[in-house]
């Protein structure tokens, strides 16, 4: 008696530490995962690919973003698409864009970042853009793909001014 409860015992330890060794390099995986749908973002703004940028979103109604330019909410794929193809045709040449303190937690089939995004470039005025921002996104992952569901995107703002402050770094 003694033998087989050491053995069940025994069992379920090994059990418990094999789901947890599991469990943690699914998470990392996934976190991995995030972080280069991020990369290939960032990516595709520095190529003005308005495709690449946009295959990191849902593709559909669901999509959900608050930005810093008006209207400030979009609500589908569709609109936010438009948003960035309007950014990208007022760029004129190329686009320098970073992605700083990204931070990712993933539990299950969502997950979550934040992180300090910058972006410079002149436009066709020939105005200077250098503009930071932070950014949170909500991920969810459909058919093994994570995919961006919800975005915020929000500068400070001097409270005494009303101006925003959009070179603030962490």
């Amino acid at each position: 008696m003694k033998t087989s409860t050491l053995f069940l015992s025994t069992c379920g330890m090994v059990a418990t530490v094999l789901l947890q060794t599991t469990v943690a390099s699914a998470q990392a995986s996934d976190e991995a995962q995030i972080r280069a749908l991020e990369d290939s973002f960032a990516a595709g703004i520095r190529a003005k690919d308005l495709d690449a940028i946009m295959n990191v979103y849902v593709p559909d109604q669901t999509l959900f973003v608050f930005d810093v330019v008006p209207p400030r909410q979009y609500v589908g794929a569709e609109a936010y698409r438009k948003d960035w193809e309007e950014f990208l045709s007022d760029i004129d040449g190329p686009v320098n864009f970073e992605i700083a303190d990204l931070a990712v937690v993933v539990e299950g089939n969502l997950g979550y970042s934040h992180s300090i995004q910058h972006v410079s470039g002149k436009n066709k005025k020939g105005e200077v853009l250098d503009m930071t921002v932070r950014v949170t996104d909500a991920y969810r992952k459909i058919d093994g793909h994570w995919l961006v569901t919800m975005e915020h995107v929000s500068v400070p703002v001097n409270l005494d001014t009303g101006e925003p402050d959009l070179h603030s770094r962490p």
